[in-house]
């Protein structure tokens, strides 16, 4: 079975120990296989799975460390960008990687109205319309640096640990923005509606019918 494996970061034929299939008509589309792995390279004790119509032997790693997908309320343009930078980060390519992260900035920027041209200053606009806070804005802040000095031939190099905390920062500013924002708008407007109805129970009490005798 082909999984990546995280600590190699490769993909390996894993060699399979046990397996698991699990099924909810409800809401799963298919039965599920859950394979306890072993890789061949480290070692390592690896659990992947993958859906019965899914013909192939590829897995996705649920553990340990699954990978993160991004959320579908992130606009596709966006959530392209980062997908690319994840892309170039598992393939070791670090400057790209940033790069590619200032672009889903970039994109968040637009998304809201920013007609700056430059990165920081639409960072800034974030700030100032109240999109992200001071915070957020300072892990922006240090991408756009970041990418500035890969996008440019000036013979910096990112380091993987540098590269991987600004991805997680993208990340959290993704997440925060499109989200979080909507989950909570959703929470608000049910909540809203919760005190509608108890409003309404108290304006108008169901009318009780003595009883006789």
């Amino acid at each position: 079975m082909i999984v990546e494996c995280y600590r190699c970061e490769a993909r390996v034929d894993a060699r399979v120990i046990g397996e698991h299939e699990s099924f909810d008509q409800e809401s799963d589309p298919s039965p599920f296989f859950t394979y306890l792995l072993e890789c061949p390279r480290c070692k390592d004790t690896l659990v992947g799975g993958r859906y019965i119509y899914e013909q192939s032997d590829d897995l996705s790693r649920l553990w340990p460390q699954p990978p993160k997908y991004a959320s579908l309320h992130i606009p596709g343009e966006i959530r392209n960008s980062l997908e690319e930078a994840t892309k170039c980060f598992k393939a070791q390519a670090y400057n790209a990687t940033t790069v590619m992260a200032g672009r889903a900035l970039e994109g968040i920027c637009r998304h809201f109205g920013s007609a700056k041209v430059n990165l920081g200053a639409g960072i800034k606009e974030l700030q100032t319309k109240g999109i992200i806070d001071q915070r957020l804005g300072t892990w922006a802040a240090e991408l756009q640096r970041a990418r500035n000095l890969s996008a440019h031939a000036s013979g910096e190099r990112v380091a993987k640990q540098d590269a991987e905390d600004l991805l997680q920062f993208l990340n959290a500013i993704c997440e925060y923005v499109f989200v979080l924002t909507e989950r909570f708008d959703q929470f608000m407007k049910r909540k809203a509606k919760a005190a509608e109805r108890r409003d309404s129970r108290s304006k108008h009490p169901t009318t009780r019918v003595p009883n006789e005798g």
